[in-house]
């Protein structure tokens, strides 16, 4: 097979756009891809100061590659989870890709803000995985907040996206697929959160990576073992097997179709914020989820 762009010998199959690509005309389809998502949905400017999440996988530090060599700016922020062998493996590679990059970081640590996850896991009963995505999405805001950046921007790829958007039309769960896209306004308490990296699959961020050389965290969590957004990946890729392109097209039809629905009756019927008694954060509960668990840990 032959690159689409160039002509040379393809390395990158995509079935889906229906082409190939060399290393080089691969990495120049993927910034075209983040950069159309940040264009098409008014995302950020160059000049406005965006925090990138960084967790030290292939998405995030892929991400926030492609948003500093097209000269965003951009400052990244990891939070250390406090789990054994995991976080600081993790956090090693994001320290040092960082400091190959030139590019500005800040590292939050769990177990000084009194919430390792270790012990967070010991004193909930829900899944481990839904409440230690609570804490970090608490903690992405907070810095933000409190540092005027202007945009909160993570690393969701396509299936991560695809996989959310299934989960949450089985349950028909109007606050979540009010909130599905790309690109989620600010509003009172919260900063807008963006996901320039939605048009690409895990496999070209994986390529991405690869091609691009950079050194990531590949060992999965030790407690994410069974969760259910994998099954849903799983599903989503059998179904893109058969139809390449159906991901895309299955999310893209949503933004179009659908999500506007939701935004209007969470709008009307959804749950009322006001901030937390205990910190400020919004919340419908009166003392917000994280505090709560706080209380909990004594």
């Amino acid at each position: 097979m032959k690159c689409s762009r160039c002509g040379a010998v393809a390395q990158v199959a995509l079935p889906s756009h229906h082409s190939g690509f060399c290393p080089d005309c691969f990495r120049v389809f993927f910034a075209r891809q983040v950069e159309r998502a940040i264009h098409q949905h008014r995302m950020f400017s160059p000049q406005e100061p965006v925090l990138v999440a960084l967790s030290g996988g292939k998405d995030s530090l892929g991400l926030f590659r492609e948003l500093v060599l097209q000269g965003y700016n951009v400052t990244g922020l990891h939070i250390d989870l406090g789990i054994p062998e995991s976080s600081p493996a993790a956090r090693a590679k994001v320290e040092a890709f960082c400091a190959a990059m030139g590019a500005r970081l800040t590292v939050l640590d769990m177990a000084r803000e009194g919430l390792p996850i270790p012990r967070v896991k010991a004193c909930v009963t829900r899944p481990i995985c839904a409440v230690c995505g609570k804490i970090k999405r608490y903690y992405f805001n907070k810095f933000a907040m409190d540092n005027g950046f202007s945009a909160i921007c993570t690393g969701h790829n396509l299936d991560d996206e695809v996989g959310r958007l299934l989960a949450n039309t089985l349950r028909w769960d109007v606050a979540y697929l009010s909130d599905q896209g790309p690109n989620l306004p600010g509003r009172a308490g919260f900063v807008a959160k963006c996901r320039p990296l939605y048009r690409l699959s895990e496999y070209e961020t994986a390529a991405y990576a690869f091609l691009s050389g950079i050194d990531i965290h590949v060992a999965p969590c030790p407690y994410s073992k069974g969760a259910s957004f994998t099954r849903r990946k799983e599903l989503m890729n059998r179904l893109e097997g058969e139809s390449p392109g159906a991901k895309l097209q299955f999310y893209e039809s949503f933004l179009k179709n659908a999500r506007g629905h939701f935004e209007a009756a969470e709008g009307r019927d959804g749950a009322t914020l006001a901030p937390c008694e205990r910190c400020g954060y919004p919340t419908s509960a009166g003392v917000c989820n994280v505090c709560r668990i706080r209380e909990k840990l004594g």
